[in-house]
């Protein structure tokens, strides 16, 4: 097993949501990159997220895990499908903007 290294970054969603923590896990020459987002009853940083980030780099994929406003802001609620789909529009943006060179698959818990 390798140990991944953690950037954690905030990603702009707009002016009228703000911003949501995120974690970019680049794996060493990894060309193949997967945006992980959380269910509705854990976050970015639960056990399962954090062991689901480690197979991938494992194998040399690198991650992106973010929070949805709702889990940034300690809501128990869902955020409606506006502010979701606003949040995953920005988030696989940065990812763009952070991995260009890599083949981004989207995926959620």
């Amino acid at each position: 097993m390798y140990i991944m290294t953690k950037r954690r970054i905030k990603i702009i969603i707009n002016e009228a949501i703000g911003e949501v923590s995120a974690i970019f896990n680049k794996a060493k020459n990894s060309t193949k990159l997967v945006i992980i987002g959380h269910g509705a009853g854990a976050g970015m940083d639960h056990p399962f997220m954090e062991a689901l980030a480690q197979a991938f780099y494992n194998k040399n994929i690198s991650t992106l895990r973010y929070q949805f406003p709702y889990m940034e802001k300690g809501k128990r609620a869902p955020d409606r499908p506006p502010k979701c789909h606003a949040t995953i529009r920005s988030v696989i943006a940065k990812t763009i903007e952070l991995a260009p060179d890599h083949k981004i698959y989207l995926s959620g818990n």
